[in-house]
């Protein structure tokens, strides 16, 4: 099967290519320099390169809560146009299948927890990450309204917060389990954290993830969005504690409560992903972490 891997260069779409090639697959890795998908030019003429069979879409532009309020406009435009683009060409070409990838940050600022599929709409997203969360929202909309009108076989998935070997360690656009974990190597007395540490998040290990995108790509084929994550919730307090411990961090954490928190509690219900297409994240939190802070203490360099 000729496989599309958008935003393959990145952290998830990397570790997504890896898998794909171990069974025996050879993806087509659409990176932003050689296609930009916000331009439509560029967009088909990776459909016109590749002629997929199978789109995995996971390009993006996306940050933490300072990367999100200093570009709304920008966040909500890139992801809207890139998702538009993807679908109507996986439609031009008969695509046999399309992944589209979400985020937590679709649903509600206050979401009953945990989130389940069915709250999707129940209100608006958290100020912070709303333009976000809005774009990526409006591809399942694409999604479904293409499945009804044109019959296009695409999925929609809202993974949790991912980390892992290879994420993002700018300080700039980061999110927060790679920003502590480089705050905390590069630091030995004093770090500053946004907000009071009482929010709650609930992490996705990135081979967890790559997992469920594969199982969902070979067994989902439903209209209905699906939760991808673990369903424990820890606090930013409490995940900030567990790395110092595993990066030997013993300085002082300050909370700057000037700075918003974002949304209250994110904490999924992962019970359709289980049932539709058999998936379960197998990575503990501590384990996961151990493994991102072995690896970016190794290569400090790149990881920049």
């Amino acid at each position: 099967m000729r496989v599309v891997v958008t935003g393959g260069g990145g952290f998830l779409g990397s570790h997504l290519v890896e898998q794909l090639r171990q069974r025996g697959d050879d993806p087509f890795v659409a990176r932003r320099a050689d296609y930009d998908l916000t331009h439509w030019d560029d967009a088909e003429r990776l459909f016109r390169d590749a002629q997929p069979e199978l789109v995995f879409h996971l390009a993006a532009e996306v940050g933490g809560i300072g990367a999100n309020r200093a570009n709304p406009g920008r966040y909500w435009y890139a992801n809207l146009m890139m998702g538009a683009h993807v679908l109507e060409l996986s439609r031009l070409h008969a695509v046999s299948k399309l992944v589209t990838l979400g985020t937590i940050c679709e649903y509600p600022k206050f979401t009953p927890v945990p989130f389940h599929e069915d709250d999707l709409w129940n209100g608006y997203p958290e100020e912070t990450n709303a333009p976000y969360g809005i774009a990526k929202k409006s591809v399942l909309v694409g999604a479904q309204s293409y499945r009804q009108q044109y019959g296009t076989n695409a999925i929609h998935l809202l993974p949790v917060n991912l980390y892992g070997p290879r994420d993002n360690f700018d300080l700039e656009t980061s999110h927060v389990i790679p920003a502590l974990i480089r705050k905390m190597t590069e630091s030995s007395e004093k770090i500053v954290l946004w907000g009071d540490g009482s929010p709650t998040r609930e992490f996705l290990y990135v081979d967890d993830a790559v997992a469920g995108l594969v199982l969902a790509a070979d067994s989902y084929d439903g209209a209905e969005p699906v939760n991808l994550g673990t369903g424990d919730e820890i606090s930013i307090r409490a995940l900030a504690e567990l790395v110092a411990e595993l990066t030997g961090f013993d300085g002082e954490i300050v909370w700057d409560t000037s700075m918003p928190n974002g949304q209250p509690r994110r904490s999924l219900d992962v019970s359709r992903a289980k049932q539709l297409f058999g998936f379960e994240a197998r990575t503990s939190l501590r384990d996961g972490l151990a493994r991102t802070v072995e690896w970016y203490q190794a290569s400090i360099p790149a990881a920049r």
